[in-house]
């Protein structure tokens, strides 16, 4: 069957409100863990004992994003019709999805006289034209945040930032007006445990307005007993976009359009994937989706395809080279060398299917998915298919499901 023709209503189960978890565990190590062998058997742990269950041969590849502050709730000024002043004016939400100028991540969060985003705009129909304006309070000082529409890019909104204070950098204005945005299947409010509870103990990268759930099961336990064994760590950075949870609308995949994430991989890591022979373990399926889009863009390199966007159906193209791991990655070194550039800096509209043959990526780390998700075609694309007996085994028994649920371990 080709590919776009699979059917997406084969991917999907009655998942019951009182099975998604609303908060993580108190310790997040001990949540469950639902280990998939390489014969499909399957048999439950606790996430803290995952050093001993990766293979001797593994190296370790999670990602370094952090989630940012990206809901932004401004207060309309109320007009002589709404009453003036005696009448508190319209809630304008923003939801920061990614800059628009400057592009790159880190110019864009260290600048200090204003920035532009792609942002989402609730409750938009109230706010027809002029400057929305927020104040703050930063290190003692009274800085306002203001906030103007200027264009439109598809169903969301260019927003440029301004704010009072040229001495404040857009990373902490963001920081001090935003709340983190949890998912919308929680159905609740964010609440202050949120802040930590949803970021991992190693993302130091600011840009995901979704965390890559599978690393919240971390600690520094977990990971010093990795080291412990003799397991390299890398990382690798995509920032997750709120497409993330896009569930597929259409009847077939191939009508689905899949989202674009920015990511990000240095040299050092590129060169660990090239000549180690060790079985690449991914942390999340943001980690695979960077680490196979690599892959592929590796591919295009060496077939002279210009650009850096990974095509959403590039890896079912029947002139794709297919190349080994190495090779791909010694295409990417050579485009380093030849451009005098330390990383890799791309975007992916990658879907990962069944009938998918993965590049890099030899088992992942990753949590249970929403019914219906091009996610779960992904875990699909690494079981061969046999989703729904390791999803059945997890919902006969006390598994907890999606972002604060438990975690599978797939070889």
């Amino acid at each position: 069957m080709n590919v776009k023709d699979i059917d997406i209503s084969a991917f999907d189960y009655e998942l019951p409100d009182a099975r998604i978890a609303k908060h993580p565990l108190a310790r997040r190590e001990q949540c469950l863990l639902l280990m998939r062998d390489h014969d499909g058997s399957l048999s439950t742990h606790i996430f803290a004992e995952l050093p001993r269950l990766l293979p001797d041969d593994t190296m370790l590849v999670y990602n370094a994003t952090r989630v940012i502050n990206a809901r932004l709730r401004f207060r309309k000024q109320p007009s002589a019709t709404d009453g003036g002043a005696a009448t508190q004016g319209a809630l304008i939400e923003i939801f920061c999805l990614e800059p628009y100028s400057p592009r790159d991540y880190a110019v864009n969060f260290a600048s200090t006289d204003g920035c532009d985003w792609i942002c989402l705009v609730g409750n938009s129909k109230k706010w027809k034209s002029g400057i929305l304006s927020l104040p703050l309070e930063i290190d003692g000082r009274s800085v306002t945040l203001n906030a103007k529409r200027i264009d439109r890019v598809g169903n969301s909104s260019v927003i440029r930032f301004s704010w009072s204070d040229p001495t404040v950098t857009f990373a902490t204005i963001i920081g001090a007006a935003g709340e983190i945005p949890i998912p919308p299947y929680l159905n609740r409010s964010t609440e202050e445990s949120d802040s930590t509870d949803y970021q991992t103990v190693y993302g130091h990268i600011d840009g995901s307005v979704a965390a890559p759930t599978a690393g919240l099961h971390f600690t520094d336990d977990v990971l010093a007993e990795i080291d412990s064994r003799g397991i390299p760590r890398h990382e690798v950075t995509l920032h997750v976009g709120a497409g993330t949870f896009q569930p597929v609308k259409s009847d077939t995949i191939g009508e689905h359009p899949m989202h674009n994430e920015f990511f990000a991989v240095d040299r050092h890591v590129i060169e660990a994937l090239a000549q180690s022979d060790r079985r690449v373990i991914a942390v999340g399926t943001t980690s695979v989706r960077t680490l196979e889009s690599l892959y592929h863009l590796g591919c295009m390199k060496h077939a002279g395809i210009e650009g850096d966007e990974v095509p959403q159906w590039y890896p079912y193209d029947p002139a794709h080279p297919h190349l080994s791991a190495r090779e791909s990655m010694e295409a990417l070194l050579r485009h380093l060398d030849a451009t005098s550039t330390p990383t890799i800096v791309a975007s992916t509209r990658l879907i990962i299917a069944p009938g998918y043959t993965p590049g890099i990526v030899k088992g992942m780390v990753t949590n249970f998915h929403q019914p219906r998700s091009t996610l779960l075609l992904l875990v699909s694309a690494f079981t061969g298919g046999n989703w729904r007996t390791m999803y059945d085994y997890a919902l006969a028994g006390d598994y907890r499901f999606l972002s604060y649920g438990d975690a599978c371990l797939i070889l």
